[in-house]
């Protein structure tokens, strides 16, 4: 989306299936879960969302897996998770032997080696583009901010009413200006409650109330953009496994990554074929369980540099709606209490809006 962002700017990377109307100006919001199949869903509670939505939007699909930390690698580059390496919410660190999550990070991990690509800010900024970036202040300078979204000045703002003054007032701040800001409660919610609860609704409605705020705040001749990272599904609690809880699952696994709705399971040596076998036979059509070339030649991370093959699990496995896989062994205890989850290949996860208003004809 953000090289569709630079192209209407004036600073294209290379041809597009997008097209968005030229602007000096850009304003992008990434509401952070709000997937297209789930903002066509909500009805009422999308107001304006939903008036965008239903005059001509965009949909765009999210990489593999379907989670915050890949997402955030490919709109921030511009490239597929395989070519950005950022390939999971926990994945293995070949250099260490041991999970580093790319939502957290670690100290120990160079954010800009682990992710050596330049991003679209990066080019933009060199191409004379004053480029902002307005989140939440534990966000500036995070590993994964590094890694994935370098490049930006860094605003930081607690309340969504606080973004939507900051990016305001920094898209006015310049003749040529792209502004990025972050909204993560819609997610929060959703995880906590799940996407059909009314409290998910209460969020979604004040997030369109911000939106609509925004763009009327906007100079006319500034674009506005609306998209997210991955959409959710709601999984029910008896729908749930745990390799802490499930010896025949864990056995030659001694580290699992990825995230419950998609796993990476990384074998012990001379385990791999046979934890595949078992795998796919206790969980049958409850997700897909592919062996690690085989995932990458179906193209689920894209093409994969070298540097990256080693960070994606033997076995990497897609959960089927409903269903969710743990570790209790290593994964926060919380993770397995969430209503809603992502991470999966379903159009409900990997389906997300861009959603386009403006410029206007003042």
């Amino acid at each position: 989306m953000l090289p569709a962002a630079a192209a209407a700017l004036g600073a294209p990377l290379r041809p597009l299936p997008v097209e968005l109307p030229e602007a000096p100006r850009v304003c992008v919001l990434l509401v952070d879960g709000l997937g297209d199949r789930l903002l066509q869903a909500a009805g009422r509670s999308a107001g304006w969302l939903g008036e965008l939505r239903s005059g001509g939007a965009h949909v765009l699909s999210a990489g593999h897996p379907s989670t915050t930390a890949t997402s955030m690698g490919s709109f921030g580059t511009g490239l597929l998770p395989g070519a950005h390496g950022l390939v999971g919410y926990e994945v293995l660190d070949p250099d260490r032997g041991v999970l580093l999550n790319e939502l957290a990070w670690d100290p120990a991990v160079d954010p800009r080696a682990w992710q050596p690509a330049p991003t679209v800010f990066e080019h933009l900024g060199g191409a004379g583009v004053a480029c902002v970036q307005v989140g939440p202040p534990h966000f500036a300078g995070s590993g994964l901010t590094e890694a994935a979204l370098r490049g930006p000045r860094y605003v930081a703002a607690r309340s969504l009413q606080d973004r939507v003054d900051a990016a305001a007032s920094a898209v006015r701040s310049a003749p040529r200006a792209l502004v990025y800001v972050y909204w993560g409660d819609l997610d929060k919610t959703g995880h906590e409650s799940g996407w059909r609860s009314e409290a998910w609704e209460r969020e979604l409605a004040e997030v369109d109330l911000a939106v609509r705020q925004l763009a009327r705040r906007l100079p006319a001749d500034a674009l506005l953009l609306v998209t997210a990272d991955h959409g959710m599904v709601d999984v029910p609690l008896g729908a749930r496994l745990d390799l802490a809880e499930d010896a025949d699952l864990a056995y030659g696994v001694p580290l699992s990554g990825g995230e419950p709705r998609a796993p990476m399971l990384y074998c012990a040596p001379g385990e791999a074929d046979a934890v595949l076998a078992r795998w796919r036979e206790r969980l049958g059509p409850d997700a897909q369980v592919l062996a690690r070339d085989e995932a990458v030649a179906a193209g689920w991370f894209g093409p994969v540099a070298p540097h990256v093959l080693p960070r994606i699990g033997d076995v990497v496995v897609s959960c089927a709606p409903g269903t969710s896989v743990h570790d209790s062994r290593t994964q926060r205890p919380q993770l397995k209490g969430l209503v809603g989850m992502h991470g999966g290949r379903t159009d409900d996860e990997t389906h997300v809006p861009l959603l386009v208003a403006g410029p206007r004809a003042d």
